[in-house]
């Protein structure tokens, strides 16, 4: 007989049959939600991708917009405003992050990226081609922002320190090869290259196969570059007297082993950093292949003439700096050097690690990410300008309001 009761009763504990489960919602927090955003109410006021974005808007973009390829009414895919990548670029290198890839994650997920691209879609090709094929462009906004800063007599190069310091290269010890052996990858490399072109048959490659192809062609290529390097190599330790053969890398051929802060031996470049004492802003950027200091304060004394059309009073270097030439170069443009008396013999007197400390600061000059003294170079222009953008929001914070 069916039962009609509205509301069964529940059996009491201890009957024989079973108790039925409560029925409640629970939390599920995998599932995606769509939910509306403003992306303009993300960031508060005075949030540091506001000042970062505001100061791109006051630098000089003409030279990235005339490379831009897209024309009105044109063919062809709308390029992404160049504001955008230099924004996000500047903001990772200060948040301290070298990775395209990273970069990337964030702008998905961290609100201050997802507001300065601004519903732009971006992915880490485009991020990692954008950081180190504008060299000179970066160079000129590197210019712009000291000029800026010399313009309202902030910086007023009374008195310039320069400092090297070596970074490691992306390039393994493993990857030093002397000229016997690079003669045999160079075969190797010719070899595979013959291996993984194009069917004679005419015939359209695969995908993986065009991509061997372009990998094999990219290895010889590097071979083919560690093998011109050699000589120079050989010259610079007949200067030095060594008795250890010539060896060039075939991952990175501009890299060198150079001795590192901690007394270890790695592939590495020496970064050269030239800094307004007073103001401690960056005015000058070398990146050299040599593990030495010696010799650097005129070309650095170039640089700094290129960029701000001025020579400084007063030039503080440390012991290893010291020559002759450089003592009569610097004293015939009117810039005093002045450096400390070596200690002893292989000793060396400080006088300017403490001016470009801030500098080395940013984990992105912690271990070099990319390959080839330009982009290197390119590299290290990013932190300049990020550290003179961190500076300029110190020294002048209504400019950045």
């Amino acid at each position: 007989m069916a039962d009609d009761t509205l509301f069964p009763v529940t059996p009491k504990v201890g009957a024989l049959e079973p108790v039925e489960s409560p029925r409640y919602e629970t939390a599920h927090r995998e599932q995606v939600e769509l939910q509306p955003c403003d992306l303009e109410a993300l960031l508060p006021p005075g949030h540091a991708a506001r000042l970062v974005w505001h100061f791109v808007e006051g630098l000089d973009l003409r030279r990235f917009y005339e490379g831009i390829r897209a024309r009105t009414d044109g063919p062809g895919r709308a390029a992404i405003d160049p504001k955008i990548l230099i924004a996000l670029w500047l903001y990772a290198t200060i948040d301290g992050v070298g990775s395209a890839r990273e970069v990337d994650r964030l702008c998905d997920r961290h609100d201050a990226y997802r507001w300065m691209r601004g519903g732009v879609s971006v992915n880490y090709h485009t991020l990692a081609d954008f950081r180190v094929q504008h060299a000179a462009e970066l160079d000129d906004l590197l210019t712009q922002s000291i000029s800026a800063l010399m313009y309202g007599g902030v910086v007023r190069l009374a008195r310039v320190a320069q400092d090297g310091t070596r970074v490691r290269a992306s390039a393994g010890v493993g990857s030093f090869r002397r000229e016997a052996t690079l003669q045999a990858c160079l075969r190797a490399a010719r070899q595979q290259v013959a291996r993984t072109a194009r069917p004679a048959d005419g015939t359209t490659a695969s995908r993986e196969a065009a991509a061997q192809h372009r990998a094999a062609q990219e290895r010889l290529a590097r071979v083919d570059d560690a093998l011109a390097h050699l000589p120079a190599i050989a010259a610079a330790k007949a200067r030095k007297r060594s008795a250890t053969p010539a060896r060039a890398s075939t991952t990175d051929p501009d890299a060198r082993i150079m001795k590192m802060s901690d007394g270890g031996f790695r592939p590495g470049y020496n970064i050269q950093l030239a800094t307004d004492v007073d103001a401690r802003v960056i005015v000058g950027v070398r990146v050299i292949t040599s593990s030495s200091d010696n010799g650097q304060v005129i070309p650095m004394l170039n640089e700094i003439e290129r960029r701000t059309g001025r020579t400084p009073e007063r030039w503080l270097v440390d012991g290893g700096y010291v020559n002759h030439a450089s003592l009569d170069e610097a004293t015939r443009r009117g810039s005093l050097l002045v450096a400390p008396v070596m200690a002893a013999k292989n000793g060396r007197a400080a006088t300017a690690e403490w001016v470009n400390a801030d500098a080395r600061t940013h984990r992105t000059l912690a271990q070099i990410g990319v390959r080839g003294l330009i982009k290197v170079h390119t590299w290290v222009l990013w932190a300049a300008l990020a550290h003179n953008l961190l500076r300029t929001m110190h020294l002048v914070p209504h400019l950045m309001t």
